[in-house]
């Protein structure tokens, strides 16, 4: 097995990883940027596609199908919803929670790339794409002083959507080199942004499936 891979799970049609922080998911365009989690994978396991991706900033699970009607499937699963993820962040801010008993809280916020500004994305309420992300605080308390550990659930899948839906409501993820500010950013060596949970409906048998990370931060 490659020691360039943090391998959760793997069987006949399913392969998790957990990716570090810094390693893009999918080759980038360039030579400097074609080491990559996919590559690696598809070393280790030939048959081994595509289904989503994390940002190369973000660390945690990316799942990756084996054969064709295996990606077909869980794309599939994508598509319908029926995949649920589960993040990590820390935000810079004293963000509190209105809810009770630490409820969910929802940003629902219309986003759209910023071709001007690539890759960034922005909220726009005439234009933008129905986005919406759930909320609570996080137990395990905070890492840096003035910051506040959160739990997020992306209902739906844009690109940069935490990211972006944090930053809109004030309290920018610690360490972002795209949304926070520049003394926000340099509070932490990396994004404090983790995919720790992941449940699914399992290609082959259609059984649901949970995988978990653990968060590095």
């Amino acid at each position: 097995m490659n020691a360039l891979l943090n391998l959760v799970h793997a069987d006949e049609s399913l392969l998790v990883f957990d990716k570090p922080a810094g390693l893009l998911a999918v080759p980038g365009r360039g030579p400097d940027k074609q080491d990559c989690l996919s590559t690696r994978a598809q070393a280790a396991y030939p048959d081994a596609l595509v289904v989503h991706r994390l940002d190369m900033a973000t660390s945690g699970l990316v799942l990756m199908a084996r054969g064709i009607e295996a990606q077909r499937r869980l794309s599939l699963a994508f598509e319908k919803r029926r995949v649920h993820k589960r993040y990590l962040a820390v935000v810079a801010g004293q963000l509190l929670n209105p809810q009770p008993d630490n409820g969910w809280n929802t940003i629902d916020l219309p986003l759209i790339l910023d071709w001007m500004a690539r890759p960034r994305s922005i909220v726009d309420h005439a234009i933008g794409k129905p986005s919406l992300t759930r909320w609570r605080h996080a137990s395990g308390g905070t890492p840096i002083a003035g910051t506040t550990r959160l739990e997020l659930e992306p209902v739906t899948g844009r690109s940069h959507q935490l990211r972006v839906h944090l930053q809109a409501i004030g309290f920018p993820i610690v360490g972002d080199p795209l949304y926070a500010s520049p003394a926000q950013e340099a509070m932490a060596g990396r994004l404090l942004l983790h995919a720790q949970a992941i449940e699914i409906p399992h290609p082959a048998t259609g059984d649901m499936r949970a995988f978990e990370a653990p968060c590095p931060f």
